[in-house]
C-alpha cells in the first residue's frame, strides 16, 4: 500500500520541477557591440633632432610622449616645489606643537620650583627659630633641628642656583615666541601654496626661516641654551641674514611704478628714523634695566639662603645667632618670590623680542627701498599697509607720523611720539 501511494507523488513532483525549470529560463542576450573611437591621427614633430626634422606617429609613441611631457613640462617643476613646500609645512606644524608642549612644561617648572624653594626656605627658617627658642629651656640647642635647618637651607641654595641659571620663566617666554613665529611662518607658506606657482626662491626662503627660528629659540638646555645673563642687551634675531636674501640691485627701474612713488619712499625713510630714535632706543634702555635687575636678584637669592645656612649652624651661641637665619631666610624667600613670581626673566626676554621686532621691521623697509628694480619689490600700497598694521596704526596715521618727523627734522626738534602703538 505504501508503494502505491508513493509513486504518484514522486511523478507529480518530478513534473512540477520540470515546469518550474521551464518557467525560469531566460533568453540569452545577444552580445553588445561597443564601438571604441580610434585616436585621431596626430603626429609629434621633434625639431632640431641631430639637425633634421622628423615626423613620428603619435599612436606608436603615446606612452613615451606622455612620460616626456610629465618629466619636462613646466607644470611638473611647479608641482615638485609645491610638494616640497608641503613637506616644510608639516615640519613647521610639528615644531609648533613641540614648542607649545615644552613651553607649558617650562612654565610649570617655574611654578613648581618657586613653590618648592620658598617652602624649603621658610621651613628651615621655622626650624632655626624653634631651635633657638628651645635652647633657653633645655640649656642645649636641639641638634636635630639645627642640622635639619642647615640641610634645608643648603638644599634651597642649590635649587635656587639651578633655577636662577636656567630662568624657567624666560625659557617659557622663548617657547611662546617661537610658537608664535612658527605659526606666522605656517600661514605664510599656506598663502604661497594657495596663490600657486611657487618658485625656488620661496622654497629656499621658507627653509632659511625655519632654521633661523631654530637657532634663535633652541629647544635643548645643555649646550644650546641661550645665555640668560649676557654682557649687554641685544635684540633677538629670528630671521635669515640679509646677505642670504640679498636681491639684485644693479638693474634700473622699469616704467611701471608698482604702487611706489617718491613720497612713499620718503615716508618710509622717516618711519625708519622714528623707529631707530624712539622705539629701538627705548627698548634697549628697558632691556638693560631688566638685565641688571635679573642679575642682581639671581645673585641675591642664593647668597641670602647660603648665609642663612651658615647662620643656622650657630644657633644657640647667643641671642643674635637666631636672627641671622631668620632674617636671611625671610629675605631669600622674598627675593625668590619677586624674581620668579614676578618673572623678571620673562620680562627681559619680552624686551629682547620687541627689540628684534623693530630691528626686523627696519631691515625689511631698508632692503625694500634699496631694491632698484621696482618690479621686484612688493606692491607699494600693500607694503605701506603692512607696515602700518605692524605698528598698530592706520595708513593715514602712518603718513601723519612721517610728516611730523620730517617737519621736526627741519626745525631741529625730536619727535616725542613712538612709532608703534601696538606695544
Amino acid at each position: 500500500m505504501a508503494s502505491l501511494q508513493t509513486t504518484p507523488i514522486l511523478s507529480l513532483s518530478s513534473s512540477w520541477v520540470r515546469k518550474v525549470n521551464a518557467s525560469i529560463r531566460l533568453p540569452i542576450p545577444s552580445p553588445l557591440n561597443y564601438s571604441v573611437p580610434k585616436l585621431p591621427s596626430r603626429t609629434l614633430r621633434i625639431h632640431e633632432l641631430h639637425g633634421s626634422k622628423d615626423t613620428i606617429p603619435l599612436e606608436r609613441n603615446l606612452i613615451t610622449t606622455q612620460i616626456y611631457e610629465d618629466l619636462y613640462s613646466p607644470t611638473n617643476k611647479s608641482d615638485n616645489l609645491t610638494i616640497q613646500l608641503y613637506a616644510i609645512l608639516e615640519e613647521v606644524a610639528d615644531r609648533i606643537q613641540m614648542h607649545t608642549n615644552i613651553g607649558e612644561q617650562r612654565n610649570n617648572w617655574n611654578t613648581l620650583l618657586l613653590n618648592s624653594v620658598n617652602m624649603i626656605t621658610l621651613t628651615a627658617t621655622a626650624m632655626a627659630v624653634v631651635a633657638a627658642a628651645s635652647n633657653g629651656d633645655t640649656g642645649t640647642p636641639l641638634l636635630g633641628l639645627k642640622l635639619s635647618s642647615t640641610l634645608l637651607f643648603s638644599a634651597a641654595t642649590g635649587m635656587s642656583l639651578i633655577m636662577n641659571k636656567i630662568q624657567p620663566s624666560q625659557l617659557a617666554e622663548e617657547q611662546r615666541n617661537a610658537t608664535r613665529l612658527f605659526k606666522q611662518l605656517h600661514t605664510q607658506i599656506q598663502t604661497i601654496i594657495a596663490l600657486g606657482n611657487p618658485t625656488e626662491k620661496d622654497l629656499k626662503t621658507s627653509m632659511e626661516k625655519v632654521l633661523a627660528i631654530d637657532r634663535a629659540y633652541p629647544l635643548p638646555l645643555l649646550g644650546a641654551m641661550l645665555d640668560k645673563f649676557p654682557a649687554k642687551y641685544e635684540p633677538t634675531v629670528w630671521w635669515p641674514s640679509s646677505q642670504s636674501q640679498r636681491r639684485s640691485k644693479t638693474q634700473e627701474s622699469k616704467r611701471t611704478n608698482n604702487g611706489w612713488s617718491e613720497d612713499l619712499e620718503k615716508e618710509l625713510r622717516e618711519v625708519i628714523e622714528v623707529i631707530k630714535k624712539k622705539d629701538c632706543e627705548d627698548y634697549e634702555r628697558l632691556g638693560n634695566i631688566a638685565l641688571k635687575v635679573s642679575k642682581s636678584l639671581a645673585m641675591a637669592g642664593p647668597l641670602l639662603s647660603g648665609i642663612a645656612a651658615v647662620g643656622s649652624s650657630f644657633v644657640g651661641n647667643g641671642s643674635l645667632a637666631a636672627l641671622v637665619p631668620l632674617m636671611a631666610g625671610s629675605l631669600a624667600s622674598a627675593v625668590n618670590a619677586f624674581e620668579h613670581g614676578g618673572q623678571v626673566g620673562m620680562v627681559f626676554e619680552m624686551y629682547r623680542n620687541c627689540g628684534g621686532f623693530f630691528t626686523l621691521l627696519e631691515e625689511t623697509i631698508r632692503d625694500t627701498l634699496e631694491e632698484k628694480d621696482i618690479e621686484k619689490r612688493e606692491n607699494g600700497e600693500v607694503f605701506e599697509m603692512k607696515v602700518a598694521m605692524k605698528l598698530g596704526r592706520s595708513v593715514s596715521e602712518l603718513r601723519r607720523l612721517a610728516s611730523k618727523s620730517a617737519s621736526s627734522g627741519m626745525e631741529g626738534m625730536v619727535v616725542e611720539e613712538f612709532a608703534s602703538k601696538l606695544f
